[in-house]
């Protein structure tokens, strides 16, 4: 089977990353052991894992007349990404402030920048044609992230939202997703304070949450659990509309962008043909892979390491 066409709509940001035993406290200043900076941004992050899993991907997005903007062009089209649809604006390339303890983990705040420039006119319904998935996130303006689900939907694309940095959305785009990714904190934020399964809890448990997105007109989620995998609730499947995807354990050294990386390997499979559960396996082992090394894009594993670890 031939692999469809991936767009990926969105954001592209310059990470600067500090790294620290742990992360501070309000109010306090702590030493770091390293300091990086990164390509990265969700969509960008996105495209690259998709890419390189073996994806045809088009970028869509802005960057400023900056060396963060060659050093983000440079990286996706480096990774076979189509990035003739990233414009160059007056505005600064988006930034992320990252700091990493020595477990891995991370805190972010983002500024947008170039990002923010980015309006439902340049999502031309042209450079939908033939996609097969279209990837969305919510670092971008969300009247933007509709019109690229609209033009998704149009060109007969399965639109895969991830509401992530989390915000409200409408219940038009909610319509227009046909695979909604979350964590648990934002499905719970999503489904207005639905208590979510802890990550032990037995399939059964998952069934509220099934009924709870179908009520929102979303038949098809992945939940990431972190360490503890995923969870795939499909009300369209009749036989197995819960499915635990078991997690791919490895020594962590950044989860930042594993999600990412987790996004892109489910766009990469879906596009070829894929279940949502085929996906979901894949695409765990992919983003496990990625937090063995730091950094976002240029730790994202290739075909062959993720069919090595499979």
């Amino acid at each position: 089977m031939t692999a469809s066409r991936i767009v990926v709509a969105g954001s592209l940001n310059a990470d600067l990353t500090i790294y620290c035993e742990r992360l501070p406290a309000p109010g306090e200043t702590l030493h770091g052991n390293g300091f990086a900076v990164n390509p990265g941004g969700k969509s960008a992050n996105q495209a690259v894992s998709a890419a390189k899993l073996g994806g045809d991907v088009t970028l869509i997005g802005a960057v400023g007349n900056d060396a963060n903007g060659d050093m983000l062009t440079a990286s996706t089209a480096g990774a076979g990404v189509d990035v003739g649809n990233v414009r160059r604006v007056a505005e600064p390339t988006g930034v992320a402030v990252i700091s990493v303890d020595a477990h891995g983990e991370n805190s972010i705040i983002i500024s947008a920048g170039a990002n923010a420039t980015l309006t439902p006119a340049d999502m031309t319904p042209s450079v939908f044609d033939g996609a097969g998935v279209v990837c969305l996130c919510l670092e971008v303006q969300l009247e933007t992230v509709q019109a690229a689900a609209q033009a998704g939907h149009d060109a007969g694309a399965t639109v895969l939202l991830n509401l992530s940095p989390y915000a409200p959305i409408t219940s038009e785009l909610a319509q227009l997703t046909d695979v909604l990714l979350v964590n648990s904190h934002e499905a719970s934020e999503f489904l207005a304070g639905f208590a979510m399964p802890t990550s032990d809890a037995p399939v059964s448990a998952w069934r509220g949450a099934l009924e709870k997105f179908a009520g929102r007109g979303l038949h098809q989620v992945l939940l990431t659990l972190g360490a503890a995998g995923s969870v795939v609730l499909d009300s369209t499947n009749a036989s197995a509309p819960v499915v635990r995807i078991a997690p791919t354990v490895v020594d962590a050294v950044d989860t930042t962008g594993a999600g990412d990386a987790f996004t892109g390997g489910v766009a990469a499979r879906l596009a070829a043909g894929d279940s949502l559960v085929e996906a979901a396996r894949y695409a765990s082992v992919a983003a496990a892979l990625a937090a063995t090394k730091k950094g976002t894009q240029t730790a994202y594993p290739s075909v062959a390491e993720v069919a090595a670890r499979l």
